[in-house]
């Protein structure tokens, strides 16, 4: 696992970067052990006031920041920049309203003396996130733990190094102290090491089922709190009143946005059966008007996809489909570009026991299922491994929200785009992890929330005084 820069688009090895010492990981663990005792009991403004300069920052380098992010996985400039800027609206998020999720939470108690939930920080943070975000990812953990005190370390992905590396000098140039952010290139087990030190005391994870349960594993063992996002196959339901204008506008979007390669993109378009031929269509329009070439070319509308191994795995994904039964209705057709371009594909007559029917494909092919009632679309959209986002397209918003809550899922956008934002919690059930990152439930995700009763003196006459012990 060599931690290198190869261009998507031009197959051009730009980078290489050497792995992290043992010096180097020590130096990490010591410098953010020593801040976080240090920020513990301290106050937030600097930290607030630094974290709005690194929201400045963010947009001042808007296009190095970007470009490196297309040089590193292949995205769409446009895209990039719109990582970028969503990077900096998470870090202002947190420097507004920070400080004010962290205020103590007064409790009612028949206990005697005043009771309340004190948040505190509890160390440092140990994140492994993915390239298919290579700031976003890192931002949504860094900004609210920042906030609360905890110190933050990081194992970026092998194939985007250096959008990890410009992460953490946007950091050092807004004058955050040592130890706040430290970006590694680590080895497995370096990783499996760094989350038994008792130094770490948080472990957040994005990245595939496999490498969730091996993180998991380790922090399980150590009794290390962590949280897990680990993909999905999220579904895109379309009832039998829903506007197939509308739906044809966002459908295609939602396959191909980052090429397809996000963990929340609609994967499975169930649709109704009154609209199931005329969204086929649509959706066939839309993939064949996709223009692929230089993902830096502002009229490029396909990107390649991230590596080589990715769409080598994507095509076998799709063979083994169409070899199980499933209809190749448009798609898997070669393009002959130097770049890892993969042709958007739709695929249907999916029956359950072929493997792309609980498989998540990560890149733009599109599995279209027909049903015939409401509650088959539910009980379809339930019937999988993962549950981490989804969307609902009715004529009536207050029915697509009703079947919406019926979804075993994290989270559901009723006729709309699935959209990422700080004020928004983020995550999913199922094999698609526990816990949430951003607004107000992830800032929570590595706090103490320590219990203060204070009382004058003992009332002893109160039975339930402080003389129950368990």
């Amino acid at each position: 696992m060599a931690y290198q820069t190869v261009s998507p688009y031009t197959n051009e090895t730009i980078k290489k970067y050497d792995f992290s010492t043992q010096d180097d990981i020590e130096r990490a663990l010591s410098q953010g052990h020593t801040l976080y005792k240090k920020w513990r009991n301290g106050p937030l403004d600097k930290r607030v006031a630094t974290l709005r300069t690194i929201a400045k920052l963010f947009r001042e380098h808007e296009d190095e920041l970007a470009k490196t992010a297309v040089n590193d996985m292949g995205k769409l400039l446009r895209e990039a920049k719109g990582e970028v800027e969503l990077c900096a609206m998470i870090a202002d998020y947190f420097a507004d309203h920070g400080p004010e999720m962290l205020k103590p939470t007064p409790l009612k108690t028949i206990a005697t003396g005043d009771a309340e939930i004190v948040k505190h920080s509890t160390g440092v943070v140990f994140a492994v996130e993915p390239w298919n975000f290579p700031y976003y990812q890192i931002m949504r953990v860094f900004a609210p733990n920042f906030i609360v005190g905890n110190p933050m370390v990081l194992k970026g992905p092998s194939n985007t190094p250096g959008s990890s590396d410009a992460f953490g000098k946007i950091v050092q140039e807004a004058g955050a102290p040592e130890g706040s952010f430290t970006n590694l290139f680590l080895n497995y087990d370096q990783a499996s090491a760094l989350v038994a030190d008792p130094r770490v005391q948080g472990v957040a994870l994005t990245g595939s089922e496999r490498g969730g349960r091996s993180i998991a594993k380790a922090a399980g063992e150590n009794l290390k709190k962590n949280t897990m996002e680990l993909g999905g196959t999220d579904a895109f339901i379309v009832l039998d009143d829903a506007d197939i204008d509308q739906v044809a506008d966002i459908a295609w979007r939602a396959r191909l946005y980052n090429a397809g390669q996000v963990c929340t993109s609609s994967k499975r378009f169930i649709v109704a059966d009154n609209l199931y031929d005329e969204f086929l269509t649509r959706l066939k329009e839309k993939f064949a008007a996709v223009k692929p070439g230089d993902p830096m070319d502002d009229s490029t509308t396909l990107a390649p996809m991230n590596s080589k191994r990715a769409k080598e795995k994507l095509q076998e994904q799709v063979d083994q489909a169409i070899k199980n039964g499933a209809t190749l209705y448009y798609g898997n057709e070669p393009i002959y570009l130097d770049g890892q371009f993969f042709q958007p594909t739709i695929l249907t007559d999916i029956r359950k026991d072929n493997p792309a029917y609980s498989e998540e494909m990560f890149g733009p092919v599109a599995q279209v299922y027909k049903v015939h009632s409401e509650q088959e679309a539910i009980d379809l959209a339930n019937d999988a491994n993962y549950g981490l986002g989804g969307i609902v397209f009715s004529g009536d918003p207050d029915r697509g929200a009703k079947v919406a809550s019926q979804i075993e899922t994290g989270m559901v956008f009723v006729n709309n785009f699935m959209s990422s934002l700080p004020e928004l919690p983020f995550g999913g059930v199922k094999n698609s992890g526990y816990g949430r990152e951003m607004s107000q439930l992830g800032i929570m995700a590595f706090v103490n929330e320590e219990l203060i009763v204070k009382a004058d003196k003992p009332d002893l006459s109160n039975p339930a005084g402080g003389l129950i012990f368990l």
